[in-house]
């Protein structure tokens, strides 16, 4: 089910379960209140008491979407440069597709704690004293954070422009990396306007954080072997028949 040059609902799908896995890692997932808090200006306490935190909601919505605007900018230029540089080099395509593989098995088992890879363990730490005033303010802080991330984003977001890479155009690149975006932001707006949730969510999810761990690089191994062995149309392929099987009972 091809969506235009190279984005395929697979490519779609891997792309937002990229995003969410970047949302609950272990070092973004906790500061959740911190950055909401920041980004606003309120208080985490009147975040999240009863009567302030529907006083404040349309504030930290509005907020909470710029935030994302302005990471997503970002990762969106990512997107496009990736696409880009695979143009370029597309008379090496099966060269980039195979090293390209090779790499998202590499993440994948960084992802999942079975090796180690230092200079991804490494925090780019940025420290703003304070965030610039109104709703283009936190636009801006929104792209700083998209690279003080990079520690936590960087295994996923490296998967998604990998799969930016063998597409066939720079929009189609950008889209990819739109929906990666997605995965992190829609998440983050919800966190951020049901806070008190989130809390009482977290608590239980931090539990887990292992086997999110392992699930998110085994199925960033997998996209590397399929990529690998050139493969990847099988999902596809199974994708598009259970589409047409869902259409034929509607």
């Amino acid at each position: 089910m091809d969506l235009s040059q190279g984005v395929t609902v697979t490519a779609l799908l891997f792309m937002v379960l990229m995003g969410v896995s970047s949302f609950v890692s272990p070092c973004i997932l906790p500061l959740i209140p911190s950055y909401v808090s920041y980004i606003t200006g309120i208080s985490f306490d009147e975040l999240v008491g009863r009567e302030t935190r529907r006083k404040n909601i349309n504030i930290t919505l509005f907020h909470s979407i710029a935030f994302v605007l302005g990471f997503t900018a970002i990762f969106v230029v990512l997107g496009a440069t990736a696409t880009f540089a695979g143009q370029l080099l597309n008379d090496f395509r099966d060269v980039i597709r195979i090293g390209g593989g090779v790499l998202l098995i590499v993440l994948g088992l960084f992802v999942a704690d079975v090796i180690k890879i230092p200079f991804l363990q490494q925090e780019a730490k940025i420290h703003l004293k304070a965030k610039p005033a109104g709703y283009i303010g936190t636009f801006l802080v929104g792209i700083i954070f998209a690279a003080g991330w990079t520690p936590c984003t960087g295994p996923f977001l490296g998967a998604a422009l990998t799969q930016a890479s063998q597409v066939g155009s720079i929009g189609s690149g950008m889209t990819l990396l739109t929906f990666y975006s997605l995965g992190i932001g829609i998440p983050f707006i919800l966190s951020a306007v049901a806070i008190s949730a989130f809390l009482s969510t977290f608590s239980k999810l931090k539990e887990h954080f292992k086997a999110i761990k392992i699930t998110s690089g085994a199925i960033i191994i997998l996209m590397g072997v399929l990529l690998v062995t050139d493969k990847l149309t099988i999902i596809t392929s199974y994708l598009t028949n259970l589409w047409e099987s869902i259409k034929g009972i509607w």
